[in-house]
């Protein structure tokens, strides 16, 4: 059988009731197309990720691609991901064979929409490299001064990296703006998925931003990945996030996300992420 996208359902993450969300792809069937052919399918569809998934033992062989390339893990497609799996075989927790760890998701139906949570690879952090600061900032535009500097510039991952920068006012996260190429090129200099910018309004609850270059993505409005290494990185400095954050994304593209990251104990252990999520229409 050939596949089109009309086989590729269509689920918005993290939604703010029956709006926002980052809409994402997904495609279940009994064996994963080509590696090429799931990269012609993602560009098709042109979210920033397609996820596609197989029957594997008692659970699913996951991959994602985004519009340009394959990445080793997105959390706003996994939770579409559990999101369908719940839709078609009932609520439950899923496990899932990534290409560099397993992890599971779960789905549960809430009406019309239906509640997610996945549980992200291992964690770690260490401070970000003076040049890879350097760099970033001036892709943005920021100084030095724009950072908040109770949350210094970090490096983070959770199944892929992330750098971190935190500002020091909603303002400036507002005007975030840089060139696709230019923060392709620096993403790929520096291994970098994507690069979460974030504004405390308070110890639990962040305002973020997600640059996606390397995917071919301006922005993001909802990122699994970038908040679990959030979650992260905070308690590896310290903070006093009080064993959760909810993070708010999407604003300022007028597609209001909302992230919930729960944090436990364990320096490296897995942050569980959670939202809700809502079909979408087909194209």
């Amino acid at each position: 059988m050939t596949i089109t996208t009309s086989h590729i359902l269509r689920i918005a993450a993290f939604s703010d009731g029956d709006a926002g969300g980052n809409p994402a792809g997904v495609w279940i069937g009994e064996s994963l197309p080509p590696a090429d052919e799931m990269q012609r399918l993602a560009h098709a569809v042109g979210y920033s990720e397609t996820a596609f998934a197989e029957p594997q033992g008692k659970g699913w062989r996951v991959r994602y691609f985004s519009p340009a390339s394959e990445v080793p893990f997105c959390g706003h497609a996994t939770i579409a991901l559990g999101a369908a799996l719940a839709r078609r075989d009932g609520d439950g927790v899923y496990a899932l064979a990534l290409n560099d760890g397993d992890i599971t998701v779960e789905g549960r139906r809430e009406g019309g929409r239906v509640a997610a949570a996945l549980q992200s690879p291992p964690t770690w952090s260490r401070p970000a490299a003076p040049e890879l600061v350097a760099d970033a900032l001036m892709l943005f535009g920021y100084h030095d001064a724009d950072l908040d500097p109770r949350i210094p510039p970090g490096l983070a991952h959770a199944g892929a990296n992330h750098l971190v920068l935190a500002l020091a006012s909603r303002d400036l996260l507002a005007a975030m703006r840089y060139d696709l190429e230019a923060g392709r090129a620096l993403m790929e200099k520096h291994g970098l998925t994507t690069i979460v910018l974030a504004w405390v309004e308070s110890p639990r609850r962040f305002h973020t931003r997600n640059p996606f270059a390397i995917g071919g993505v301006y922005e993001d409005p909802a990122t699994g990945a970038g908040t679990a290494a959030l979650a992260g990185y905070l308690r590896d400095l310290g903070w006093p996030h009080g064993g959760a954050i909810d993070v708010v994304q999407g604003e300022d593209m007028g597609m209001r996300s909302l992230l919930r990251a729960e944090i436990g104990p364990e320096q490296g252990g897995s942050i569980r992420v959670s939202g809700t999520a809502r079909m979408l229409m087909k194209d």
